[in-house]
């Protein structure tokens, strides 16, 4: 039983699809038209600033029933580069917990990118990667989506590595788009074999928005084999439990999955406690057909000024004294 207690050897692992996380700065090599101050959905900086705020104020609250510390990681991804994963460790709510960040451009036609986030104070980064997912469409041509990306370092003393994911989408339909989804798994699984193959015993934490659930094809089949853990695939009993809607039916494609030696309780070490779809009532569209769904920044063209179409998820690690 997870003890109701707030305490101080309770660290906080988080993941957060960002949703849309633009400057209002036009890049000419991607489609980010939309988002400039002369784009369709009249984006600016004062939406701007707004979005990085309470996006700011989300992250900062992750695991903070049970924790007396800001999140140690969060994963983040729908970041369109560098300066708005800065802006938001520096944000109002954030920059008092020492944040800084990892991140690397990816090949995106949207521009979007996946990046971490990490407590300085909590730790120490020893080095990070990016991996490319190399997809082909009906014509044979380059498919270009987002790199997977590696961090490795000192958690609290402790060595762990963080695979960051955002897969291909459903868009063109789930079944027609689930190969991409296996490709990207195929990709991660590849990665945690490296890392394996130097360290067999090494504790991985693999976080993402999978656009899949933890049931699905490419997840249970491809990426959860018998040295991983899902922690996210239990909440799916629950009614209503999810980190976004789709035709009012809820989908939870955002997961952290870890390494089964994460379950044993060891001196000196971070195990796992428990896991949480952070859903808070403010978080929610409060009226209306889309009643409960994620607050979100846009409905369509119009500007709601919501948080995201996404609720973050979060785990609690507990490192035995």
């Amino acid at each position: 039983m997870f003890s109701s207690k707030k305490s101080k050897d309770i660290y906080t692992v988080g993941f957060y699809n960002v949703e849309n996380l633009f400057d209002t700065i036009d890049n000419p090599n991607t489609f980010d038209d939309d988002f400039t101050t002369n784009g369709k959905k009249n984006w600016n900086h004062k939406r701007y600033r707004d979005k990085v705020k309470k996006l700011g104020s989300v992250i900062s609250q992750l695991g903070n029933e049970k924790s007396y510390h800001a999140p140690a990681i969060v994963g983040l991804v729908e970041v369109e580069n560098a300066k708005v994963v800065e802006d938001l460790a520096n944000s109002k709510y954030l920059r008092k917990h020492h944040y800084n960040f990892v991140h690397y451009d990816s090949p995106d036609d949207r521009g979007i990118d996946v990046a971490l986030l990490y407590n300085k104070q909590m730790f120490e980064l020893l080095g990070s990667e990016n991996f490319p997912l190399y997809l082909e469409d009906e014509e044979g041509d380059r498919d270009y989506t987002r790199d997977v990306l590696v961090v490795y370092g000192n958690l609290n003393g402790e060595l762990v590595h963080i695979l960051v994911n955002h897969w291909p989408s459903r868009r063109e339909g789930t079944e027609e788009s689930e190969y991409k989804r296996i490709e990207a798994a195929k990709l991660a699984r590849s990665i945690v074999e490296v890392i394996q193959a130097k360290s067999y015993d090494a504790k991985i934490m693999i976080m993402g928005d999978f656009n899949d659930d933890p049931t699905s094809k490419s997840i249970k089949e491809h990426l959860v084999t018998e040295d991983f853990y899902n922690p996210m695939e239990a909440l799916l009993d629950r009614d209503t439990v999810g980190t976004l809607t789709y035709d009012s039916k809820w989908n939870l494609f955002d997961q952290i999955i870890i390494t089964k030696n994460f379950l044993e309780p060891q001196i000196d070490k971070h195990h796992f406690k428990h896991a949480e779809v952070f859903n808070k009532k403010w978080l929610r569209i409060f009226k209306g057909k889309l009643k409960g769904s994620p607050f979100r920044t846009y409905i369509g063209p119009w500007y709601q000024g919501g948080f995201s179409d996404h609720f973050p998820v979060y785990l609690y690690l507990k490192k035995e004294d």
